[in-house]
């Protein structure tokens, strides 16, 4: 049996819940350690992504950090070249910071892992925004209170690292105020106008209801899909009343870089009762509702597809919302200079 089938990971891929359609852009990275490499999975990752799509990648294998979106060569060699330097220096803290986080869980061996999120949001309205969460074993261990910029401990271990942080001599969040707040809005924007054609396209989505009967219980799925960009708000409603999903709302990528996602409830259809699945996307002039009629099957055979409007004023790129995590080692805390939308590292012990 790998010995990795018991770690807790939170995914690389943008997997998240929807509540809504954002409209705006946002520059992300996430940093994962693990306390062994193997079965493919480096020791360690960064990924950077706007608007959901993957801009940058640097991992322990590769030891260098290369585009991936294809506009991101535009950055030139130099850029490049500063982002190792410092995917190389966040490397050896999160090693560090993988025996430390293990020491204070009294863990003694097995795979651990310690991750990081951080970014920032430019919105259409132009306000913006920024956020830290770090994380081990895939569970929440400290968040940056961004309206104090102090750090805010989600368990016990992690009040040693926050009173540390947050102490008069070294102030963490203080310092990374600077670089959520200007230098990652700065490098957002720079990423966007390189990126403009792909991250201000839309696609609009094609949408499937159906509906599977079992053991007396109606299951009705509304799949949507062919999406971009990566926000999208999808409900069932039985007479115009939105009815809650028991599942979580998945954004799933394709291969193509569009996206999908499967809404399912459960249900008792009763005389007189209709249900609508309606889907509010960017790339729609208005929501677009697509109805299942009970009378004509109850089967996953009954399908209809409708292809929706794409608006005549584009809007901004979405941005996604995610939980990932990262960690570091014992060298001075770093104060952000405006060389690099990549963050280094500060010490987690």
């Amino acid at each position: 049996m790998s010995a990795y089938r018991g770690v807790k990971m939170w995914p690389l891929l943008l997997i998240v819940g929807v509540s809504g359609v954002y409209c705006g852009h946002s520059l992300q990275y996430y940093e994962t350690a693990v306390s062994a490499p193997g079965h493919g999975l480096p020791e360690y990752t960064e990924v950077g992504y706007v608007d959901g799509i993957q801009i940058s990648d640097y991992n322990s294998d590769r030891g260098r950090y290369v585009p991936v979106a294809r506009w991101m060569e535009k950055a030139g060699p130099e850029y490049w070249e500063r982002n190792t330097l410092i995917g190389k220096n966040n490397e050896a803290v999160s090693k560090h910071g993988v025996r430390t986080l293990m020491s204070r869980f009294n863990h003694t061996g097995g795979v651990h892992s310690v991750q990081l999120m951080r970014g920032c949001e430019l919105r259409d309205d132009g306000s913006t925004g920024g956020y830290e969460q770090r994380g081990y074993d895939g569970g929440d261990f400290l968040v940056l209170d961004t309206e104090r910029w102090v750090y805010v401990p989600v368990v016990a271990e992690a009040q040693i690292t926050a009173q540390r942080w947050n102490g008069p001599e070294l102030r963490v969040g203080e310092r990374y105020k600077n670089y959520l707040e200007i230098e990652c809005i700065e490098w957002l924007k720079k990423h966007i106008e390189n990126g403009r054609e792909e991250l201000e396209r839309r696609v609009a989505p094609e949408v499937k209801v159906s509906a599977q009967t079992s053991e007396g219980a109606t299951k009705l799925h509304c799949q949507v899909y062919g999406f971009y960009p990566h926000d999208v708000d999808v409900n069932w409603k039985r007479n115009e009343i939105d009815i809650p999903s028991d599942e979580a709302k998945q954004v799933l990528p394709n291969t193509d870089g569009t996206y999908q996602i499967r809404v399912t409830v459960e249900v008792t259809p009763k005389e007189g009762d209709s249900y609508s699945c309606h889907v509010d996307h960017g790339s729609l002039a208005e929501p677009l509702i697509v109805m299942w009629d009970p009378r004509k099957g109850r089967s996953s055979s009954t399908v209809y597809i409708v292809i929706g409007v794409v608006a005549g004023i584009a809007v901004a790129a979405a941005a996604v919302g995610f939980i990932l995590w990262k960690r570091r080692s014992e060298r001075p805390v770093y104060t952000p200079t405006g060389t690099s939308d990549v963050s280094p590292a500060a010490s987690m012990t």
